[in-house]
């Protein structure tokens, strides 16, 4: 039994999602470092504000006492390692291969930060009068939302006669 080529299988179609992601989330990078004030909540809806601030770690600052080429270095191994995964998945788990498209894209952005400015630029927060979560990017929000895609592809894809 063959099987079935997804939309994002395709490398092309997964190439330009990506690069039109990564360029989306320069651009509001750019936007932010420009027009937003450091380290002042600009609010949006009262559990969601603007606040420019700079992560020098990873994911949430963990890592953010170690050296700038080892943090650019492991995001590096992560983009090949997903890369090698997208390649072994077979083409009909159409959740998984956009997952892996999405964690593409959100680590290269992250990964460009890091080569340009030394850090990364998150600015999204989510927050009450007594609670607030970790300030991120969109990029970051690729990485997650393309980490419960192929959590969902895992949990609910195509099963083949050998699982």
């Amino acid at each position: 039994m063959t099987e079935r080529a997804t939309f994002l299988s395709r490398p092309l179609v997964a190439l330009i999602v990506i690069v039109v992601a990564v360029v989306l989330d320069q651009v509001v990078k750019i936007a932010v470092e420009n027009y937003l004030p450091m380290e002042e909540a600009v609010p949006l809806l009262p559990v969601l504000a603007l606040y420019r601030t700079y992560n020098l770690g990873v994911a949430f600052s963990l890592l953010s006492g170690m050296e700038r080429e080892f943090i650019i270095g492991m995001r590096i191994v992560i983009v090949a390692f997903v890369v090698w995964l997208w390649r072994r998945t077979p083409r009909d788990r159409a959740f998984a291969h956009a997952g892996f498209a999405l964690i593409i894209a959100g680590a290269i952005g992250n990964l460009i930060d890091g080569f340009l400015y030394g850090h990364v630029i998150d600015y999204i927060l989510f927050h009450t009068a007594t609670w607030s979560f970790a300030v991120f990017n969109l990029a970051d929000s690729f990485i997650t939302v393309g980490a419960g895609l192929v959590v969902l592809d895992e949990l609910f894809g195509p099963k083949t006669a050998d699982q």
